[in-house]
C-alpha cells in the first residue's frame, strides 16, 4: 500500500476527544496491552498528530503519529500498527517468519507467498483468515511487515505451503517507514521454540523459484543462496542474514532506554561543541533541542527524551548541571535557559565530532537518497512586440529570451551600427526613432534626445518581460515567464488568538511541503498543518503554530542554504526575550 509515494492532505493536533477515543479502539482491537502499554502506545499528554493521506492507489488513509513516527493507521475503519510500534511491542500480533532475499519484495509492493515461508519447530502460529499478521526475518523477532492472512493456518498447511498466504499492507522500508525518522529494526533474539533449526535445513521451507501473484520469480541463484542458508549453523545464518536482512548482536545487552539515554548526551555534547557559542548565551533550553540537538542526530537515528531514563528536557539538563557542564537558571516564569557552559569540561573536550554524511541533512521526498540543493535560479528577459524593431537586426524575434548580458550586447551594437554614439560625449546615446518608441515615455518622445548608457540599458530591461531559468541538480534548466516568487512567510492571528506561522511558494524551489511540515514539527516542537494555499493552483502552504519564523530561517538559510533574496518575510522573527 505505501511502496509508493503518498500524498497528504493534512496534518494536524489530536484533539483531547479524539486521543480518548483512540486508547478505546487500540484497547479494543488488541486486547493483549495492558492499561500501561495502551497509555505508552498512546500517550495521554505528549504530542500526537493525525495525518490524512491518500495512497498511489487512491485509498484514503489515516495515520497517527507520535514523536515524529506513524504508530498506527486507520483504513477502510480498521486500525493497525506500523513497524515502529511492533518494533516495541513485538507480541502484539501473531507473527511469521520469512528469509531476508523476500523482503526486497514485499517493499516493491509483493504479497508474501507461503513457499517463503520458514515453518518453526514449534509450527506456524495459529489464525483464522482475515486476522491481521506480522511478518520477522530469521534470526530477528522484529516484525518487518504487517498484512492480512489470506486463509488459515490450517488451510496453508492442507495447501502444502502453496499460493498466497499474506495480503501485505505496509512494510520497513516503504514510504510509510521513510515518514518516520527511518530507524532500522532492533535486534530482538527468536524465543526458543521458534528458533529453525538452521544445522541440517530442519524446519526450512526451501525458498520455492514459482513465489506466485505479483511477487516476481526467484532466480536460480537466488534459491541456491536460500538452500545454502538453509545447511548452515544457527550462528552462521545470523551473521549472513542475505540480501536486505537484518544483522543480530547477541553482544549488545543494553536495552532501548540505555541507548537512547547514550544518544541524548551525545547529541548534547556535539551541539555544545559544534552549534552553541558564548554569544548565544542565555539560550532557552527548547532551542538547544529544537534548534541544536535534534540536528545533531546522527542518520538513522532518532531522539526521543521520552524513550530516555529523564523523560523530560528539564530533568536531563538538572543532571547535566549536576556534572558543571552547564549552568541552567528560569530568568522568566516558567521558562528556563541556558545561562552558562563550560567549555572546558572534560566531557565536551574529549567528544569527538562524527564525521559529517551527506545524507544525513534533510532529504526532500522522491529523491530521499540525495542531499537537497537549493536550485540555480537566473533572471531571464523577453522580448516584447513593442520592441521587436530593436532586437530583429540581431536575430530575435518576440517572445525570444535572453539573458542581461544579451540585451546589452544588442543595445551597444545596435547604438554603433546605426551611428547612435554622441561624437563630442562617447557616454551618451543619442536615440533615434525606434529607440524613442522603444525605452521613452510618450511625454518624452519630443524633448529627450540623448540618453547615458547606463540610462539607456536600465530603460531597456525595464521595458523587456520578466522571465527566469530555474536549474536542479541533475535535471535540464527550465525557462519560466514571470517573476520568480519568493518563499513568503508570514504571521497571522486565528480566531483563538494564537499566532500560526504561514510558509507558501516551497514547491518553486523543489521543496516538498510535507517534509518541510515535519521537519518544522520536531525541531519547533508544536503542532503544524499543510493545506491548499488559497488563490495558488496546485499549491500547499505550511502552516506552524506559534511564531516559529527564526526556526524556519535557520532551516531555509542554513540547511537548505538557500539566497536570502528568494526568502521574504524573515524580518518578523520574533526578537530575543519577546514571548512567541
Amino acid at each position: 500500500m505505501f511502496a509508493k509515494a503518498f500524498r497528504v492532505k493534512s496534518n494536524t493536533a489530536i484533539k483531547g476527544s479524539d486521543r480518548r477515543k483512540l486508547r478505546a479502539d487500540v484497547a479494543a482491537v488488541f486486547p493483549t496491552l495492558g492499561t500501561d502499554q495502551v497509555s505508552e502506545l498512546v500517550p495521554g499528554k505528549e504530542e500526537l498528530n493525525i495525518v490524512k493521506l491518500y495512497a498511489h492507489r487512491g485509498d484514503a488513509v489515516t495515520v497517527y503519529v507520535s514523536g515524529g513516527n506513524p504508530i498506527l493507521f486507520e483504513l477502510e475503519k480498521n486500525l493497525y500498527p506500523t513497524v515502529y510500534t511492533l518494533w516495541s511491542f513485538p507480541d502484539l500480533l501473531p507473527t511469521f517468519t520469512t528469509w531476508p532475499l523476500v523482503l526486497e519484495k514485499l517493499v516493491g509492493g509483493a504479497d508474501l507467498m507461503l513457499p517463503g515461508l520458514v515453518v518453526p519447530p514449534a509450527g506456524l502460529p495459529r489464525v483464522q483468515k482475515g486476522d491481521l499478521c506480522a511478518v520477522a526475518l530469521v534470526g530477528n523477532r522484529a516484525p518487518v511487515a504487517v498484512g492480512v492472512a489470506a486463509m488459515s493456518t490450517a488451510e496453508m498447511l492442507t495447501s502444502g505451503l502453496k499460493g498466497r498466504g499474506f495480503s501485505v499492507l505496509h512494510t520497513y522500508q516503504d514510504h510509510l517507514w521513510r515518514s518516520g525518522d527511518k530507524s532500522s529494526p532492533p535486534s530482538i533474539a527468536p524465543l526458543a521454540l521458534d528458533a529453525p533449526d538452521l544445522s541440517e535445513g530442519k524446519g526450512c521451507v526451501k525458498a520455492d523459484t514459482s513465489l506466485e501473484g505479483d511477487m516476481r520469480q526467484l532466480t536460480l541463484e537466488e534459491e541456491e543462496e536460500a538452500q545454502q542458508r538453509c545447511e548452515k549453523s544457527p550462528s552462521e545464518a545470523m551473521e549472513d542474514p542475505g540480501p536486505g536482512g537484518l544483522h543480530v548482536d547477541p553482544t549488545d545487552s543494553k536495552t532501548l532506554q540505555e541507548q537512547m539515554d547514550e544518544l541524548l548526551q551525545r547529541c548534547f555534547l556535539h551541539a555544545l561543541k559544534s552549534c552553541v557559542r558564548k554569544a548565544d548565551l542565555p539560550l532557552l533550553t527548547s532551542t538547544l533541542l529544537g534548534s541544536h540537538m535534534f540536528s545533531c542526530c546522527p542518520e538513522g537515528r532518532h531522539l526521543d527524551i521520552k524513550k530516555s531514563s529523564y523523560r523530560k528536557l528539564s530533568k536531563f539538563l538538572q543532571h547535566m548541571q549536576q556534572e558543571q557542564i552547564i549552568q541552567v537558571q528560569e530568568l522568566s516564569k516558567g521558562v528556563e535557559s541556558i545561562v552558562a557552559v563550560d567549555w572546558k569540561h572534560p566531557r565536551i573536550t574529549s567528544f569527538v565530532i562524527p564525521e559529517p554524511s551527506l545524507t544525513s541533512q534533510t532529504i526532500q521526498e522522491g529523491s530521499r537518497g540525495q542531499p537537497y540543493h537549493p536550485p540555480d535560479i537566473k533572471p531571464l528577459y523577453c522580448v516584447p512586440a513593442s520592441m521587436t524593431l530593436l532586437f530583429q537586426e540581431s536575430g530575435h524575434k518576440k517572445g525570444s529570451v535572453l539573458e542581461g548580458s544579451e540585451v546589452r550586447t544588442v543595445v551597444i551594437n545596435y547604438a554603433k551600427k546605426n551611428d547612435l554614439v554622441d561624437a563630442d560625449n562617447k557616454n551618451l546615446v543619442n536615440l533615434d526613432p525606434i529607440l524613442c518608441d522603444c525605452i521613452l515615455e510618450k511625454d518624452e518622445q519630443h524633448t529627450v534626445r540623448k540618453l547615458p548608457w547606463d540610462s539607456l540599458l536600465s530603460r531597456c530591461l525595464e521595458r523587456l518581460q520578466p522571465a527566469y531559468q530555474v536549474t536542479f541538480p541533475g535535471q535540464e534548466p527550465t525557462v519560466k515567464k514571470g517573476r520568480v516568487c519568493p518563499i513568503e512567510i508570514t504571521l497571522a492571528q486565528r480566531a483563538s488568538n494564537k499566532k500560526v506561522t504561514v510558509v507558501r511558494n516551497l514547491e518553486a524551489y523543489g521543496l516538498d511541503p510535507c517534509l518541510v511540515a515535519a521537519t518544522l514539527q520536531q525541531r519547533c516542537q508544536a503542532s503544524t498543518t499543510v493545506t491548499a494555499a488559497p488563490g495558488l493552483k496546485d499549491s500547499l502552504q505550511v502552516q506552524i503554530q506559534g511564531n516559529q519564523i527564526h526556526h524556519l530561517g535557520r532551516l531555509l538559510l542554513e540547511e537548505y542554504r538557500l539566497p536570502r533574496k528568494h526568502i521574504q518575510g524573515l524580518e518578523k522573527a520574533p526578537k530575543p526575550g519577546k514571548k512567541k
